[in-house]
């Protein structure tokens, strides 16, 4: 048996997913057990309860999956910072720090958490750590879990590395890309920008907003 884990961490919504042999035995965010909404913490006690519910320690995975490529979404930073300069420097002196000392390094820093989690383990125990693209990981969390054979898998959000929108065709075990838009073109950030006018936190408060839309009522009722 093949077993793999999947995390998602050091953004929003920390969460693990285990999967054996393209099945899903368990899955989890960390805010369950935290208790802190949207906990974006590296998600150890959801990773010990995958392990615990599927009946297996962490050398025996065949591999740990993060959820999308920093180095790349590296890259779009740089460029766009270079692009606007100097506007946005505030948040570039604010933002590279915490790239160049943790993100830039994130598979050292995994590693770490992960031997942290392990308790005594070494990294010759440790299985490999692989980066998944950001909306690859959306594209197969949609198709692989679902019944069909064959699908078209359209993925929209804010921004993942460089793409905000993108299609793919699932057939069988494989997923292809077929188009997509890239930053700075996004309908995501486009209705965040709306969340946050309308006095909500963004990269949480958008469910908030779209539960409440159908309620809404137009300011101008009944003109033409």
């Amino acid at each position: 048996m093949s077993y793999i884990l999947g995390i998602s961490a050091f953004y929003h919504d920390s969460a693990a997913c285990l999967i054996r042999d393209g099945e899903i035995i368990a899955a989890a965010q960390e805010e369950r057990f935290t208790r802190k909404k949207h906990d974006p913490r590296f998600p150890s006690q959801a990773i010990r309860y995958c392990l615990r519910e599927g009946g297996i320690a962490l050398p025996a995975l065949r591999a740990i999956v993060f959820y999308e490529k920093p180095l790349v979404k590296f890259e779009r930073l740089l460029e766009t910072y270079v692009a606007f300069a100097p506007r946005g420097i505030r948040s570039f002196v604010a933002a590279m720090p915490v790239w160049l000392k943790e993100k830039l390094m994130q598979k050292s820093v995994l590693q770490q958490d992960f031997l942290a989690l392990a308790g005594g383990a070494s990294k010759a125990d440790l299985p490999p750590i692989l980066f998944a693209e950001h909306h690859e990981s959306h594209a197969a969390s949609a198709f692989y879990p679902s019944p069909y054979e064959t699908a078209a898998v359209l993925c929209m959000d804010g921004v993942g590395e460089w793409a905000t929108t993108s299609a793919w065709l699932g057939q069988g075990r494989q997923l292809t890309p077929l188009w997509e838009i890239t930053f700075p073109h996004s309908l995501g950030l486009l209705y965040s920008a709306f969340t946050y006018y309308t006095g909500f936190k963004v990269n949480s408060g958008e469910y908030k907003v779209m539960g409440l839309a159908p309620y809404g009522r137009p300011e101008c009722e009944g003109a033409v």
